[in-house]
């Protein structure tokens, strides 16, 4: 039998056809029909059955398009060993997995690292990335033939072409990230909202924050209450990790962390220790995804006693400063929130007096305060002793000043926040 009678369907030119469309969509798509016919080669589809019996025929063959959809696992290992055959031939294979519906982008691609690639992720293209692939595919087996061909899309062309098509890639994603930024720039301002906007400062307690995100979104949170004509309520709470997930659980912990429960005509006022355990039973139903947790330092101070009671889940220590004395950690018990739903957790009552100052912070603040040794234990920073005995508000100032000039490791930068509070 001669050569040209396997694809005599078609007028091959000097016995040679450029593309072979292999499917089992039932036939080439239009679009890239009128492809091959504007670019005047020559070209035939079959059926991917058909493949046995073209095979002691590949010399005829240019390059080869394989349009395949929902192949079962024998049809996959079918297809390998085609991809192979026609491998081993020289013969560059363009395999379409799937459609994409867009007015350009019509096919995707999936580049074969190997013979028996079967990727499942795909790359759209446009047509004219189809053209040149074919185009490259054509000059390399014509080569590889020995055949002296003209390269059917001159070299210029094809740097063009894609110059073109990186300058369109490009502009999208500097589109994408510009976009991105603007979504996370106002995801940051809707947290922010969910901040206090006053603080509730009166002739005997004076307050001061501080909230500085690692990124346009926080970890941490910190929230002040004027609950009754006596007490306030103040937390500051620190969810693993930073960013978009840990930002979205500090809303959960805002609205989760409840001070008081109104019954009838009367209030109950919850301690910091029932607070911490009402937090951590709701987060623990939640049964969070990706094993988040969250650390928080909850204190109830009375205005008219001085009273601070305060109640710790996983938190850095409460510090109480007195003037001219050193600093003091006010320790004391209790477990991660979010972990353990049974967990119980502790309280413990400081009598504050005129010049006290009580500071709470999230692990991100630590290292402008002080660091621990496994020795001596916990030691209080030069820099902090040197503004600890300021007034509340211009020892904040000076704390934000720091803590945004001091030098850290990429790595190491996390989220700072701090409350604080003077006795007047």
């Amino acid at each position: 039998m001669e050569k040209t009678e396997l694809l005599s369907a078609i007028e091959l030119p000097q016995n040679f056809t450029d593309v072979l469309y292999l499917t089992n969509q039932g036939q080439m798509p239009t679009e890239i029909k009128r492809l091959l016919k504007q670019k005047k080669l020559s070209f035939k589809d079959q059926p991917i059955n058909k493949f046995p019996q073209i095979r002691e025929r590949l010399d005829l063959v240019g390059t080869v398009i394989i349009d395949a959809k929902e192949l079962d696992k024998t049809q996959q290992q079918k297809l390998a060993r085609i991809i192979e055959a026609l491998e081993m031939e020289n013969i560059g294979v363009i395999l379409l997995t799937s459609r994409v519906e867009m007015p350009v982008k019509s096919f995707s691609l999936t580049p074969a690292k190997t013979s028996f690639s079967m990727a499942s992720t795909v790359e759209s293209v446009s047509i004219d990335e189809l053209w040149v692939r074919i185009s490259l595919n054509l000059a390399y087996r014509k080569k590889s033939s020995c055949m002296a061909v003209k390269p059917v899309i001159p070299p210029k062309q094809v740097q063009t072409i894609y110059k073109n098509k990186l300058a369109e890639q490009l502009s999208m994603t500097g589109a994408l990230v510009d976009n991105l930024a603007e979504q996370l720039r106002l995801a940051g301002l809707v947290q922010q909202d969910f901040l206090p906007t006053q603080l509730p400062n009166s002739d005997e307690v004076r307050w001061a924050t501080s909230f500085l995100p690692a990124e346009w979104v926080s970890g941490d949170i910190y929230n002040i209450v004027r609950i009754d004509e006596q007490h306030v309520g103040f937390y500051v709470a620190d969810v693993v990790g930073h960013g978009i997930p840990a930002a979205l659980l500090t809303i959960f912990v805002k609205q989760a962390l409840v001070m008081r429960e109104t019954i009838e005509n009367n209030y109950h006022i919850f301690s910091p220790a029932e607070a911490m355990k009402n937090l951590n039973v709701r987060m623990a139903a939640q049964k969070l995804s990706g094993y988040q947790f969250a650390t928080c330092c909850y204190c109830l101070l009375n205005i008219k006693t001085l009273q601070l009671t305060y109640s710790r889940a996983g938190h850095p220590y409460p510090i109480l400063i007195r003037p001219q004395e050193e600093p003091e950690q006010l320790e004391i018990q209790g477990s991660l929130l979010g972990i353990f739903g049974q967990a119980e957790y502790i309280q413990q009552t400081v009598q504050l007096q005129s010049g006290d100052k009580v500071l709470l912070y999230s692990d991100g603040a630590e290292p402008f305060i002080g660091s621990f040794d496994d020795q001596t234990g916990f030691h209080f920073s030069e820099e902090f002793c040197e503004i600890k005995d300021l007034p509340i508000v211009e020892m904040f100032d000076k704390f934000n000043t720091l803590a945004q000039s001091k030098k850290i490791a990429p790595s190491e930068v996390d989220d700072i926040t701090a409350v604080g509070l003077e006795i007047l």
